[in-house]
Protein backbone atom coordinates (compact mmCIF):
# COMPACT_ATOMS: atom_id res chain seq x y z
CA UNK A 1 0.00 0.00 0.00
CA UNK A 2 1.06 3.32 -1.04
CA UNK A 3 -0.04 7.13 0.43
CA UNK A 4 -1.31 9.40 -2.28
CA UNK A 5 -0.64 12.92 -1.95
CA UNK A 6 -4.03 13.76 -0.79
CA UNK A 7 -3.71 10.58 2.14
CA UNK A 8 0.44 12.05 2.70
CA UNK A 9 -1.47 15.71 2.87
CA UNK A 10 -4.39 14.77 5.14
CA UNK A 11 -2.31 12.71 7.14
CA UNK A 12 0.91 15.49 7.72
CA UNK A 13 -2.24 17.86 9.08
CA UNK A 14 -4.02 15.99 10.95
CA UNK A 15 -0.52 14.95 13.35
CA UNK A 16 0.48 18.96 12.89
CA UNK A 17 3.40 18.13 11.10
CA UNK A 18 2.99 21.12 8.78
CA UNK A 19 0.41 23.95 8.27
CA UNK A 20 -2.17 23.92 6.11
CA UNK A 21 -0.18 27.16 4.61
CA UNK A 22 2.88 25.65 4.13
CA UNK A 23 1.31 22.46 2.76
CA UNK A 24 -0.15 24.32 0.31
CA UNK A 25 3.39 26.75 -0.81
CA UNK A 26 4.56 22.56 -0.88
CA UNK A 27 1.70 21.29 -3.14
CA UNK A 28 2.82 24.12 -5.37
CA UNK A 29 6.75 23.61 -5.37
CA UNK A 30 6.02 19.89 -5.99
CA UNK A 31 3.47 20.44 -8.90
CA UNK A 32 6.10 22.82 -10.27
CA UNK A 33 9.65 20.78 -10.21
CA UNK A 34 7.44 17.37 -10.98
CA UNK A 35 8.22 15.56 -7.72
CA UNK A 36 6.01 13.98 -5.26
CA UNK A 37 4.73 16.05 -2.36
CA UNK A 38 7.02 13.54 -0.20
CA UNK A 39 10.35 14.31 -1.84
CA UNK A 40 8.80 18.24 -1.49
CA UNK A 41 8.56 17.99 1.73
CA UNK A 42 11.96 16.56 2.34
CA UNK A 43 13.46 18.81 -0.47
CA UNK A 44 12.14 22.23 1.50
CA UNK A 45 13.42 20.47 5.05
CA UNK A 46 9.99 20.41 6.91
CA UNK A 47 11.00 16.32 7.07
CA UNK A 48 13.32 13.99 6.80
CA UNK A 49 12.91 10.71 4.18
CA UNK A 50 13.55 8.65 7.55
CA UNK A 51 10.73 10.48 9.48
CA UNK A 52 8.26 10.04 6.52
CA UNK A 53 8.75 6.59 6.49
CA UNK A 54 8.24 5.99 9.99
CA UNK A 55 5.14 8.23 9.76
CA UNK A 56 4.04 6.27 7.04
CA UNK A 57 4.76 2.55 8.32
CA UNK A 58 2.96 3.53 11.53
CA UNK A 59 -0.30 4.85 9.65
CA UNK A 60 -0.30 1.49 7.53
CA UNK A 61 0.79 -1.02 10.51
CA UNK A 62 3.65 -2.31 8.93
CA UNK A 63 7.14 -2.16 10.86
CA UNK A 64 9.93 0.06 9.48
CA UNK A 65 13.56 -0.74 8.63
CA UNK A 66 16.28 1.47 7.83
CA UNK A 67 17.78 -0.40 5.20
CA UNK A 68 21.18 1.82 5.23
CA UNK A 69 21.77 0.90 8.42
CA UNK A 70 21.88 -2.91 7.60
CA UNK A 71 24.44 -5.25 7.88
CA UNK A 72 23.18 -7.35 4.45
CA UNK A 73 25.31 -10.17 3.81
CA UNK A 74 25.33 -11.32 -0.27
CA UNK A 75 24.12 -14.24 0.40
CA UNK A 76 21.01 -12.74 1.80
CA UNK A 77 20.82 -10.61 -0.36
CA UNK A 78 21.07 -12.76 -3.28
CA UNK A 79 18.02 -14.88 -2.46
CA UNK A 80 16.16 -12.64 -4.90
CA UNK A 81 17.32 -12.29 -7.91
CA UNK A 82 18.86 -8.82 -9.05
CA UNK A 83 16.78 -8.55 -11.69
CA UNK A 84 13.95 -9.61 -9.82
CA UNK A 85 14.88 -7.13 -7.15
CA UNK A 86 14.91 -4.16 -8.72
CA UNK A 87 12.03 -4.57 -11.11
CA UNK A 88 10.02 -4.96 -7.66
CA UNK A 89 11.71 -2.74 -5.51
CA UNK A 90 12.01 -5.49 -2.96
CA UNK A 91 15.55 -6.43 -0.67
CA UNK A 92 15.91 -9.73 1.28
CA UNK A 93 17.60 -7.70 3.39
CA UNK A 94 18.27 -10.60 6.84
CA UNK A 95 17.53 -14.03 7.58
CA UNK A 96 17.65 -16.57 10.71
CA UNK A 97 16.83 -20.00 11.19
CA UNK A 98 12.60 -19.14 11.31
CA UNK A 99 12.59 -15.95 9.06
CA UNK A 100 13.81 -14.34 5.88
CA UNK A 101 12.80 -10.43 6.21
CA UNK A 102 11.68 -8.41 3.02
CA UNK A 103 11.50 -4.66 2.41
CA UNK A 104 9.31 -3.09 0.00
CA UNK A 105 7.70 0.41 -0.42
CA UNK A 106 5.06 -1.27 -2.64
CA UNK A 107 2.38 -4.03 -0.83
CA UNK A 108 1.21 -4.72 -4.40
CA UNK A 109 2.97 -7.42 -5.39
CA UNK A 110 1.64 -10.73 -3.33
CA UNK A 111 3.44 -13.43 -4.99
CA UNK A 112 7.27 -12.68 -4.53
CA UNK A 113 7.27 -13.00 -0.95
CA UNK A 114 5.34 -16.38 -1.15
CA UNK A 115 8.12 -17.66 -3.98
CA UNK A 116 10.61 -16.02 -1.17
CA UNK A 117 9.37 -18.56 1.26
CA UNK A 118 9.09 -21.55 -0.90
CA UNK A 119 12.67 -20.92 -1.94
CA UNK A 120 13.96 -20.80 1.33
CA UNK A 121 11.69 -22.86 3.26
CA UNK A 122 11.25 -19.82 6.00
CA UNK A 123 8.27 -17.28 6.52
CA UNK A 124 8.43 -14.33 5.70
CA UNK A 125 8.38 -10.90 7.53
CA UNK A 126 7.40 -7.62 5.54
CA UNK A 127 8.83 -4.45 6.06
CA UNK A 128 8.15 -0.83 4.86
CA UNK A 129 10.92 0.93 3.71
CA UNK A 130 11.28 4.31 2.00
CA UNK A 131 11.99 4.49 -1.69
CA UNK A 132 14.94 6.31 -1.76
CA UNK A 133 16.56 3.52 0.92
CA UNK A 134 15.79 1.21 -1.07
CA UNK A 135 16.91 2.29 -4.31
CA UNK A 136 20.26 3.25 -2.81
CA UNK A 137 20.40 -0.45 -1.35
CA UNK A 138 19.61 -2.04 -4.25
CA UNK A 139 22.98 -0.74 -6.25
CA UNK A 140 25.25 -2.50 -3.11
CA UNK A 141 23.89 -5.67 -5.57
CA UNK A 142 27.76 -7.17 -6.12
CA UNK A 143 28.76 -7.89 -9.84
CA UNK A 144 32.20 -8.89 -11.09
CA UNK A 145 32.56 -6.61 -13.73
CA UNK A 146 36.10 -8.34 -14.65
CA UNK A 147 33.65 -11.91 -15.36
CA UNK A 148 31.33 -9.59 -16.84
CA UNK A 149 33.85 -8.31 -19.45
CA UNK A 150 35.24 -12.00 -20.40
CA UNK A 151 32.40 -13.22 -20.90
CA UNK A 152 31.70 -10.65 -23.72
CA UNK A 153 34.92 -11.13 -24.88
CA UNK A 154 34.36 -14.93 -25.05
CA UNK A 155 31.35 -14.92 -27.22
CA UNK A 156 33.70 -12.53 -29.79
CA UNK A 157 35.95 -15.65 -30.35
CA UNK A 158 35.87 -16.79 -33.73
CA UNK A 159 33.42 -14.26 -35.27
CA UNK A 160 34.40 -12.32 -37.81
CA UNK A 161 34.82 -9.31 -37.02
CA UNK A 162 32.70 -6.14 -39.10
CA UNK A 163 33.54 -2.29 -38.91
CA UNK A 164 35.51 -1.56 -36.24
CA UNK A 165 33.03 0.91 -34.82
CA UNK A 166 29.88 -0.44 -34.70
CA UNK A 167 31.58 -4.15 -33.97
CA UNK A 168 29.16 -5.43 -31.76
CA UNK A 169 31.41 -6.91 -28.44
CA UNK A 170 33.21 -3.67 -28.67
CA UNK A 171 29.73 -1.95 -28.98
CA UNK A 172 28.51 -4.04 -25.76
CA UNK A 173 31.79 -3.88 -23.70
CA UNK A 174 31.73 -0.10 -23.92
CA UNK A 175 28.21 0.39 -23.16
CA UNK A 176 28.20 -2.07 -20.10
CA UNK A 177 32.12 -0.37 -18.76
CA UNK A 178 29.58 3.21 -18.82
CA UNK A 179 26.66 1.19 -16.95
CA UNK A 180 29.08 -0.18 -15.06
CA UNK A 181 30.53 2.73 -14.07
CA UNK A 182 26.69 4.66 -13.18
CA UNK A 183 25.47 1.39 -10.88
CA UNK A 184 28.90 1.90 -9.04
CA UNK A 185 28.40 6.00 -8.41
CA UNK A 186 31.41 6.60 -10.11
CA UNK A 187 32.60 10.55 -10.85
CA UNK A 188 35.14 8.84 -13.81
CA UNK A 189 36.34 6.38 -15.57
CA UNK A 190 39.80 5.90 -16.90
CA UNK A 191 40.61 3.44 -20.06
CA UNK A 192 44.48 3.46 -19.72
CA UNK A 193 47.06 1.68 -22.17
CA UNK A 194 49.25 -0.08 -20.62
CA UNK A 195 52.43 -2.27 -22.19
CA UNK A 196 50.33 -5.36 -22.58
CA UNK A 197 46.83 -5.19 -21.20
CA UNK A 198 44.27 -2.04 -20.86
CA UNK A 199 43.00 -0.89 -17.26
CA UNK A 200 39.73 -0.35 -16.32
CA UNK A 201 39.54 2.03 -13.48
CA UNK A 202 36.62 3.61 -11.66
CA UNK A 203 36.91 7.03 -9.26
CA UNK A 204 34.78 6.14 -6.71
CA UNK A 205 34.19 8.41 -3.46
CA UNK A 206 37.22 10.42 -4.85
CA UNK A 207 39.58 7.16 -5.15
CA UNK A 208 40.84 5.34 -8.24
CA UNK A 209 40.17 1.69 -8.50
CA UNK A 210 40.94 -1.13 -10.44
CA UNK A 211 38.19 -2.69 -12.08
CA UNK A 212 38.84 -5.00 -15.29
CA UNK A 213 42.17 -5.85 -16.99
CA UNK A 214 41.29 -6.54 -21.23
CA UNK A 215 43.68 -6.97 -23.86
CA UNK A 216 45.64 -4.36 -25.29
CA UNK A 217 44.89 -5.58 -28.99
CA UNK A 218 41.23 -3.90 -27.61
CA UNK A 219 42.43 -0.75 -27.40
CA UNK A 220 42.06 0.06 -30.83
CA UNK A 221 38.61 -0.73 -31.27
CA UNK A 222 37.31 0.32 -27.50
CA UNK A 223 38.97 4.10 -28.73
CA UNK A 224 37.16 4.73 -32.12
CA UNK A 225 33.89 3.20 -30.54
CA UNK A 226 34.18 6.31 -28.08
CA UNK A 227 35.49 8.66 -30.85
CA UNK A 228 31.66 7.61 -32.64
CA UNK A 229 29.95 7.71 -29.80
CA UNK A 230 30.95 11.63 -29.03
CA UNK A 231 31.43 13.12 -32.53
CA UNK A 232 34.98 13.13 -32.56
CA UNK A 233 37.86 12.37 -35.49
CA UNK A 234 38.45 9.04 -35.59
CA UNK A 235 41.37 9.00 -38.08
CA UNK A 236 42.94 11.91 -35.79
CA UNK A 237 45.78 9.51 -33.09
CA UNK A 238 48.05 11.98 -32.14
CA UNK A 239 46.34 15.20 -30.87
CA UNK A 240 44.27 15.64 -27.51
CA UNK A 241 39.99 15.56 -28.33
CA UNK A 242 37.34 16.50 -26.04
CA UNK A 243 33.31 15.27 -26.59
CA UNK A 244 30.14 14.73 -24.95
CA UNK A 245 27.96 11.49 -25.04
CA UNK A 246 24.66 11.47 -23.93
CA UNK A 247 23.00 8.17 -23.65
CA UNK A 248 19.95 6.78 -20.68
CA UNK A 249 20.69 4.29 -18.19
CA UNK A 250 17.69 2.95 -15.73
CA UNK A 251 15.82 5.42 -17.21
CA UNK A 252 18.28 8.54 -16.27
CA UNK A 253 19.78 10.86 -18.73
CA UNK A 254 23.39 9.95 -18.37
CA UNK A 255 25.71 12.51 -19.85
CA UNK A 256 29.50 12.22 -20.27
CA UNK A 257 32.59 14.54 -20.68
CA UNK A 258 35.38 12.59 -23.03
CA UNK A 259 39.17 13.46 -22.96
CA UNK A 260 40.62 11.39 -25.16
CA UNK A 261 44.91 11.85 -25.50
CA UNK A 262 47.89 9.98 -26.97
CA UNK A 263 50.16 8.57 -24.28
CA UNK A 264 53.33 6.65 -25.06
CA UNK A 265 51.33 2.92 -24.76
CA UNK A 266 48.22 4.51 -27.20
CA UNK A 267 45.64 6.69 -26.74
CA UNK A 268 43.93 7.11 -22.46
CA UNK A 269 40.66 7.51 -22.30
CA UNK A 270 38.76 9.35 -19.46
CA UNK A 271 35.06 10.06 -19.15
CA UNK A 272 33.37 12.19 -16.48
CA UNK A 273 29.73 11.31 -15.67
CA UNK A 274 27.26 13.70 -14.85
CA UNK A 275 24.18 12.26 -13.58
CA UNK A 276 20.79 13.86 -12.12
CA UNK A 277 21.46 11.09 -9.63
CA UNK A 278 24.34 12.73 -8.11
CA UNK A 279 22.92 15.81 -7.97
CA UNK A 280 19.42 15.20 -6.25
CA UNK A 281 20.18 16.36 -2.27
CA UNK A 282 18.52 17.94 -0.54
CA UNK A 283 20.18 20.39 1.92
CA UNK A 284 19.41 18.68 5.22
CA UNK A 285 21.39 15.57 3.25
CA UNK A 286 24.83 17.41 2.69
CA UNK A 287 25.87 16.84 6.14
CA UNK A 288 25.82 20.44 7.11
CA UNK A 289 24.85 20.98 10.93
CA UNK A 290 21.40 22.64 11.81
CA UNK A 291 23.36 25.87 13.09
CA UNK A 292 25.43 26.78 9.60
CA UNK A 293 21.73 25.47 7.80
CA UNK A 294 20.24 28.59 9.54
CA UNK A 295 22.71 30.66 8.26
CA UNK A 296 22.55 29.33 4.70
CA UNK A 297 18.85 29.52 3.96
CA UNK A 298 18.54 32.94 5.86
CA UNK A 299 21.18 34.43 3.24
CA UNK A 300 18.79 32.64 0.56
CA UNK A 301 15.77 33.88 1.36
CA UNK A 302 17.24 37.48 0.79
CA UNK A 303 16.34 39.39 -2.46
CA UNK A 304 20.27 40.64 -2.94
CA UNK A 305 23.70 40.05 -2.19
CA UNK A 306 26.31 37.00 -2.76
CA UNK A 307 26.51 33.52 -1.66
CA UNK A 308 29.74 31.59 -2.34
CA UNK A 309 31.08 28.25 -1.82
CA UNK A 310 34.75 27.54 -1.43
CA UNK A 311 36.93 24.79 -2.35
CA UNK A 312 39.17 22.58 -4.46
CA UNK A 313 37.90 21.14 -7.63
CA UNK A 314 35.50 18.08 -6.90
CA UNK A 315 34.54 19.22 -3.67
CA UNK A 316 30.93 19.39 -4.23
CA UNK A 317 30.60 23.07 -4.23
CA UNK A 318 28.29 22.88 -7.38
CA UNK A 319 26.44 20.57 -5.65
CA UNK A 320 25.85 22.46 -2.42
CA UNK A 321 24.82 25.32 -4.60
CA UNK A 322 22.11 23.47 -7.09
CA UNK A 323 20.77 22.19 -3.52
CA UNK A 324 20.32 25.54 -2.68
CA UNK A 325 18.65 27.09 -5.56
CA UNK A 326 16.24 24.40 -5.57
CA UNK A 327 14.78 25.41 -2.38
CA UNK A 328 14.41 29.02 -4.27
CA UNK A 329 13.22 28.47 -7.37
CA UNK A 330 9.81 28.84 -8.11
CA UNK A 331 7.62 30.13 -10.78
CA UNK A 332 7.41 33.65 -9.45
CA UNK A 333 11.05 34.22 -10.35
CA UNK A 334 13.59 33.80 -12.44
CA UNK A 335 16.60 32.01 -11.84
CA UNK A 336 19.56 32.07 -14.67
CA UNK A 337 23.03 30.63 -14.54
CA UNK A 338 26.53 30.67 -16.85
CA UNK A 339 27.64 27.58 -16.21
CA UNK A 340 30.82 25.41 -17.43
CA UNK A 341 29.51 22.83 -18.32
CA UNK A 342 25.73 22.70 -17.38
CA UNK A 343 26.06 19.85 -14.95
CA UNK A 344 22.94 19.11 -13.91
CA UNK A 345 19.35 20.62 -15.50
CA UNK A 346 17.17 22.89 -13.28
CA UNK A 347 13.50 22.76 -13.50
CA UNK A 348 11.88 26.20 -15.17
CA UNK A 349 15.69 27.66 -15.15
CA UNK A 350 17.55 29.27 -17.34
CA UNK A 351 21.36 27.63 -17.87
CA UNK A 352 23.65 28.90 -20.07
CA UNK A 353 26.53 26.75 -20.95
CA UNK A 354 29.99 28.47 -21.22
CA UNK A 355 31.39 28.60 -24.76
CA UNK A 356 35.00 29.71 -25.12
CA UNK A 357 34.70 29.20 -29.25
CA UNK A 358 32.00 32.25 -29.60
CA UNK A 359 33.45 34.11 -26.68
CA UNK A 360 30.92 33.18 -24.90
CA UNK A 361 32.76 33.53 -21.11
CA UNK A 362 31.86 34.10 -17.93
CA UNK A 363 32.12 37.52 -17.85
CA UNK A 364 30.37 38.36 -21.25
CA UNK A 365 27.68 35.70 -20.46
CA UNK A 366 27.58 37.25 -17.09
CA UNK A 367 26.83 41.06 -18.78
CA UNK A 368 23.89 39.24 -21.24
CA UNK A 369 22.17 37.81 -18.10
CA UNK A 370 21.73 40.65 -16.57
CA UNK A 371 19.58 42.15 -19.03
CA UNK A 372 17.29 38.69 -18.51
CA UNK A 373 15.75 39.88 -15.34
CA UNK A 374 16.96 37.84 -13.16
CA UNK A 375 15.96 37.44 -9.49
CA UNK A 376 18.52 34.68 -9.03
CA UNK A 377 22.26 34.40 -10.60
CA UNK A 378 24.52 31.38 -10.32
CA UNK A 379 28.08 32.11 -11.71
CA UNK A 380 29.64 28.67 -11.96
CA UNK A 381 32.80 30.36 -11.15
CA UNK A 382 34.43 33.68 -10.64
CA UNK A 383 37.80 32.87 -12.14
CA UNK A 384 39.17 36.76 -13.04
CA UNK A 385 38.69 40.20 -12.05
CA UNK A 386 36.08 41.01 -15.28
CA UNK A 387 33.71 38.57 -14.08
CA UNK A 388 34.54 39.28 -9.97
CA UNK A 389 33.45 42.72 -10.66
CA UNK A 390 30.28 41.89 -12.87
CA UNK A 391 28.82 39.28 -10.26
CA UNK A 392 29.42 41.81 -7.31
CA UNK A 393 27.82 45.14 -9.30
CA UNK A 394 24.62 42.40 -9.93
CA UNK A 395 24.79 41.55 -6.23
CA UNK A 396 25.02 44.69 -5.25
CA UNK A 397 21.49 46.15 -7.61
CA UNK A 398 18.99 44.12 -6.50
CA UNK A 399 20.09 40.39 -7.18
CA UNK A 400 21.29 37.35 -5.32
CA UNK A 401 24.28 36.23 -6.42
CA UNK A 402 25.61 32.84 -6.03
CA UNK A 403 28.75 31.67 -7.29
CA UNK A 404 32.13 29.46 -6.29
CA UNK A 405 35.86 30.54 -5.83
CA UNK A 406 39.11 27.98 -5.12
CA UNK A 407 40.34 29.49 -1.88
CA UNK A 408 41.28 26.65 1.04
CA UNK A 409 38.47 28.06 3.43
CA UNK A 410 35.66 30.57 4.08
CA UNK A 411 38.06 33.23 5.12
CA UNK A 412 40.72 32.93 2.88
CA UNK A 413 37.68 34.03 -0.20
CA UNK A 414 38.22 37.59 0.79
CA UNK A 415 41.74 38.55 -0.16
CA UNK A 416 41.10 36.23 -2.97
CA UNK A 417 38.54 39.16 -3.57
CA UNK A 418 40.40 42.09 -2.68
CA UNK A 419 43.01 40.23 -5.65
CA UNK A 420 40.68 40.39 -8.13
CA UNK A 421 40.49 44.42 -7.65
CA UNK A 422 37.38 44.13 -6.06
CA UNK A 423 36.85 47.31 -3.72
CA UNK A 424 37.01 46.16 0.05
CA UNK A 425 33.47 48.05 0.87
CA UNK A 426 32.19 46.28 -1.92
CA UNK A 427 32.93 43.05 -0.65
CA UNK A 428 31.71 44.15 2.66
CA UNK A 429 28.55 44.96 1.48
CA UNK A 430 27.33 41.83 -0.79
CA UNK A 431 28.95 38.80 0.61
CA UNK A 432 26.46 37.59 3.20
CA UNK A 433 27.66 34.03 3.20
CA UNK A 434 30.75 32.06 2.66
CA UNK A 435 30.48 28.30 2.73
CA UNK A 436 33.67 26.56 2.49
CA UNK A 437 33.66 22.94 2.01
CA UNK A 438 35.17 19.63 1.30
CA UNK A 439 34.56 15.56 0.71
CA UNK A 440 35.19 12.89 3.29
CA UNK A 441 34.60 8.80 2.64
CA UNK A 442 31.64 7.87 4.60
CA UNK A 443 32.24 4.60 6.87
CA UNK A 444 30.52 1.66 4.90
CA UNK A 445 27.23 1.10 6.83
CA UNK A 446 27.56 -2.88 5.99
CA UNK A 447 30.58 -3.52 7.59
CA UNK A 448 30.93 -0.81 9.99
CA UNK A 449 32.58 -1.33 13.53
CA UNK A 450 33.09 0.30 16.53
CA UNK A 451 35.85 0.06 19.00
CA UNK A 452 37.79 1.70 21.95
CA UNK A 453 41.24 2.73 21.60
CA UNK A 454 43.67 4.56 24.04
CA UNK A 455 43.86 8.47 24.52
CA UNK A 456 47.29 8.53 23.72
CA UNK A 457 46.95 7.02 20.13
CA UNK A 458 44.38 9.33 19.97
CA UNK A 459 46.84 11.84 20.50
CA UNK A 460 48.92 10.37 17.70
CA UNK A 461 46.66 12.37 15.60
CA UNK A 462 44.94 15.03 17.28
CA UNK A 463 45.49 17.49 19.97
CA UNK A 464 44.55 17.00 23.53
CA UNK A 465 42.88 20.32 23.41
CA UNK A 466 40.70 19.02 20.16
CA UNK A 467 40.44 15.60 22.23
CA UNK A 468 38.89 17.65 25.11
CA UNK A 469 36.61 19.44 23.09
CA UNK A 470 35.06 16.93 21.07
CA UNK A 471 34.98 13.87 23.01
CA UNK A 472 33.62 15.52 26.28
CA UNK A 473 34.32 14.25 28.97
CA UNK A 474 37.18 12.72 28.41
CA UNK A 475 38.79 13.51 32.20
CA UNK A 476 40.11 10.45 33.44
CA UNK A 477 39.20 7.78 31.29
CA UNK A 478 42.02 6.21 29.17
CA UNK A 479 39.85 5.11 26.12
CA UNK A 480 37.46 6.75 23.41
CA UNK A 481 35.08 5.00 21.28
CA UNK A 482 35.84 5.58 17.41
CA UNK A 483 34.43 3.89 14.26
CA UNK A 484 36.15 2.17 10.96
CA UNK A 485 34.76 -0.21 7.97
CA UNK A 486 36.47 -3.38 8.04
CA UNK A 487 36.13 -3.75 4.20
CA UNK A 488 33.23 -5.96 2.81
CA UNK A 489 31.81 -7.01 -0.51
CA UNK A 490 29.78 -3.80 -1.14
CA UNK A 491 32.75 -1.53 -0.50
CA UNK A 492 34.74 -2.67 -2.63
CA UNK A 493 37.45 -4.09 0.89
CA UNK A 494 38.05 -0.17 1.51
CA UNK A 495 35.69 0.37 4.18
CA UNK A 496 34.02 3.71 2.86
CA UNK A 497 30.94 3.54 0.85
CA UNK A 498 29.61 7.26 -0.43
CA UNK A 499 30.73 10.87 0.61
CA UNK A 500 29.90 13.15 2.66
CA UNK A 501 30.50 16.75 2.89
CA UNK A 502 32.19 18.65 6.14
CA UNK A 503 31.93 22.93 6.41
CA UNK A 504 32.70 26.14 7.98
CA UNK A 505 30.32 28.14 7.27
CA UNK A 506 31.46 32.14 7.74
CA UNK A 507 28.14 34.58 7.96
CA UNK A 508 29.36 38.08 7.78
CA UNK A 509 28.40 39.77 10.55
CA UNK A 510 28.61 43.70 11.12
CA UNK A 511 31.97 43.20 13.30
CA UNK A 512 33.40 41.14 10.45
CA UNK A 513 31.62 43.58 7.30
CA UNK A 514 33.70 46.44 9.45
CA UNK A 515 37.01 44.37 9.28
CA UNK A 516 36.46 43.69 5.36
CA UNK A 517 35.98 47.20 4.70
CA UNK A 518 39.03 48.11 6.55
CA UNK A 519 41.06 45.68 4.56
CA UNK A 520 42.05 43.82 7.63
CA UNK A 521 44.35 40.36 6.96
CA UNK A 522 42.89 36.44 6.96
CA UNK A 523 44.43 35.98 10.93
CA UNK A 524 42.08 39.05 12.15
CA UNK A 525 39.30 38.24 10.00
CA UNK A 526 39.27 34.33 11.22
CA UNK A 527 40.00 35.23 15.03
CA UNK A 528 36.33 37.76 14.59
CA UNK A 529 34.68 34.46 13.18
CA UNK A 530 35.86 32.11 15.91
CA UNK A 531 34.82 34.78 18.38
CA UNK A 532 31.62 34.75 16.93
CA UNK A 533 31.17 31.08 16.88
CA UNK A 534 32.80 29.91 13.20
CA UNK A 535 33.02 25.91 12.91
CA UNK A 536 35.93 25.33 10.77
CA UNK A 537 35.94 22.31 8.67
CA UNK A 538 38.55 20.51 10.97
CA UNK A 539 36.42 20.80 13.72
CA UNK A 540 33.43 19.79 11.75
CA UNK A 541 34.90 16.91 10.77
CA UNK A 542 35.79 15.90 14.25
CA UNK A 543 32.37 15.94 14.81
CA UNK A 544 31.21 14.08 12.11
CA UNK A 545 34.25 11.22 12.96
CA UNK A 546 32.68 11.14 16.86
CA UNK A 547 28.67 10.44 15.37
CA UNK A 548 30.81 7.25 13.51
CA UNK A 549 30.25 8.88 10.06
CA UNK A 550 33.71 9.10 9.27
CA UNK A 551 37.46 8.33 10.54
CA UNK A 552 40.24 10.32 11.27
CA UNK A 553 42.29 9.41 8.43
CA UNK A 554 39.94 11.00 6.59
CA UNK A 555 39.19 14.17 7.94
CA UNK A 556 43.30 14.76 8.20
CA UNK A 557 43.55 13.86 4.62
CA UNK A 558 41.32 16.09 2.69
CA UNK A 559 42.24 19.10 6.45
CA UNK A 560 45.88 18.81 6.03
CA UNK A 561 46.44 21.89 3.94
CA UNK A 562 44.16 23.90 6.09
CA UNK A 563 46.27 22.65 9.41
CA UNK A 564 49.39 23.45 7.79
Amino acid sequence: MQLTDAQLSNLLLAKKIISRTDLKKIAKFAEETDVSLWDGLVEKGYTTDQAMGKLVAEVIKVPFVELSKQNISDETMNIMPEEVAKRHKMVTFAEDEKYVSIATADFKNQILPKLVAQKTGKQVKIFFATEQDLNQTLLNYHTDFQEIFSKLLNEADGRVMRTVAHDPPVKKLVDEVIKAAYLEHASDIHIEPNEDEVLVRFRIDGILHDIASLPKDLLGRIVTRIKVLSSLRTDQHLAAQDGKIKMDINGERLDLRVSIIPIAEGEKVVMRLLTSQARSYSLEELGINETDLVKIKKAAARTDGMILVTGPTGSGKTTTIYSILKTINTRETNLTSIEDPVEYRIKGANQVQVNEKTNLTFANGLRSLLRQDPDYIFVGEIRDNETAAIAINAALTGHLVFSTLHTNNAVSSLPRLFDMKVEPFLVAGTVHVIVAQRLVRRICPHCRVSETIPVTELQKYLSLETINKHYIPVGDKKEVRVYRGQGCRVCHNTGYKGRIGIYEVLEVSKDLRELIAKKADADAISEQALKEGLTSMFDDGIEKITKGMTTIEEVLRVTKTEME
